[in-house]
């Protein structure tokens, strides 16, 4: 009871609420939150602590840039409390550096999930799909199937749900990522194990994502 009780105080207050709405969809640094909220430095740290205090959040280090940090929402804590806002989007753009494992895998769980088109690009394109990416989606049903990787600028067209799932990614691409997934690249260490487990949390995201996700022709 006392610590379901120190949750529900830590949401007791709407900047509180906020940042918690944005983190349930989507990874975000501390100065991302500050820009979203037009709030000072000093306040989002004083909610971020709140909101830690209350083990409601998580914080990794940028695989990007080190002197970087994104936050996570710790949903178990939860336990049922969230209510995102409904997104509407006619197409949803998975986006990483090489295009070759995460944002394939992404673009090609969600299509199965959701009535909604996807898409993937990367801001390096590689020259094919990390086979380790081909054989652990086949393992999970999900088949990539002939794709290529391609450049993100050939893909997002004006109205698409860009979403970042790569650290290095969201923080140099020319284009913005309207949400950004934090998701280690399985790649560096290059195991089997590694993209089992970026597999898991890609599907665990798309499954966060889709009960929000709003087609165009939706009412």
């Amino acid at each position: 009871m006392v610590e379901r009780a120190r949750v529900h105080a830590a949401l007791g207050d709407p900047a509180r609420l906020a940042i918690v709405d944005r983190l349930a969809v989507s990874d975000a640094s501390p100065g991302e939150l500050a820009q979203l909220l037009d709030l000072p430095t000093n306040l989002i740290a004083h909610h971020l602590g709140v909101l830690s205090d209350a083990s409601l959040i998580s914080k990794t280090r940028s695989e990007g840039d080190r002197r970087r940090s994104y936050l996570r929402l710790r949903r178990e804590v939860l336990a049922g409390l969230l209510a995102p806002r409904p997104i509407r989007a006619p197409r949803v753009v998975f986006v990483c550096t090489h295009n070759s494992a995460r944002s394939q895998l992404a673009a090609a769980l969600l299509a199965e999930r959701a009535a909604v088109a996807t898409a993937s690009g990367g801001t390096e394109p590689a020259a094919k799909v990390h086979p380790r990416a081909v054989r652990v989606g086949r393992r999970h049903g999900v088949r990539l199937g002939r794709v290529r990787p391609v450049h993100v600028d050939q893909v997002v067209r004006p109205g698409d749900l860009v979403i970042s799932v790569c650290d290095q990614a969201h923080e140099r691409s020319g284009t913005p990522a309207a949400m950004h997934w934090s998701i280690p690249d399985p790649a560096r260490v290059d195991t089997d194990a590694a993209f089992e487990r970026a597999y898991e949390e890609i599907a665990d995201r798309v499954e966060r994502l889709v009960p929000v996700l709003e087609g165009p022709d939706r009412v």
